[in-house]
């Protein structure tokens, strides 16, 4: 166990200015309460470290498990704001064109993680390749080999499950 929980802190370790820097592509918009990369990163290890398990994982699978923790994060916060407004002005997350999103496009976080869960009820591959590209900036062929599935598979997967998004999301993405 203890050597289970020093191997994730290593990993952590290693991957903090990668995470940090992966943090800061994902930043949200909307008035005063946001979370800066550092927050993000640290609120997201909270998450993990709770399963020392992770230790185990090879980098490539230990930033995806990061990518899921740090959406967690986001959506967790835009819901605490958006209870705060009930109704007012929606939470917002940006996406720049590093993660794939067409001209910097803005998504309602909300709709976006509720289009995800649908999309993962239909294709559990394409969600966590979603998930990986946008919170967690991974590349394609980082994806396809945390997904075990060739870099074409993943390039077609991608577009589908964008081509899915975007309409669900009113064409925005």
């Amino acid at each position: 166990m203890a050597h289970d929980r020093s191997a994730l802190d290593d990993l952590f370790s290693l991957a903090y200015e990668e995470l940090r820097r992966l943090a800061r592509r994902v930043r949200t918009e909307g008035d005063g309460d946001t979370l800066n990369p550092t927050v993000l990163v640290h609120e997201a290890w909270i998450r993990m470290s709770a399963a020392p398990e992770l230790g185990s994982l090879s980098r490539v699978h230990f930033k995806r498990v990061a990518a899921r923790a740090m959406r967690q994060v986001l959506v967790d916060a835009a819901r605490r704001r958006n209870a705060g407004k009930r109704g007012g002005g929606a939470s917002f997350v940006t996406f720049d064109e590093g993660l794939g999103a067409a001209d910097g496009s803005v998504h309602d976080l909300l709709t976006l993680d509720r289009a995800l869960d649908e999309l993962a009820r239909m294709s559990p591959r394409q969600a966590s390749l979603v998930e990986a590209r946008f919170f967690g900036g991974m590349e394609m062929r980082e994806v396809a080999e945390s997904l075990e599935v060739s870099e074409a598979t993943a390039q077609r997967d991608w577009r589908a499950a964008r081509a899915w998004l975007s309409g669900q999301l009113g064409g925005k993405g």
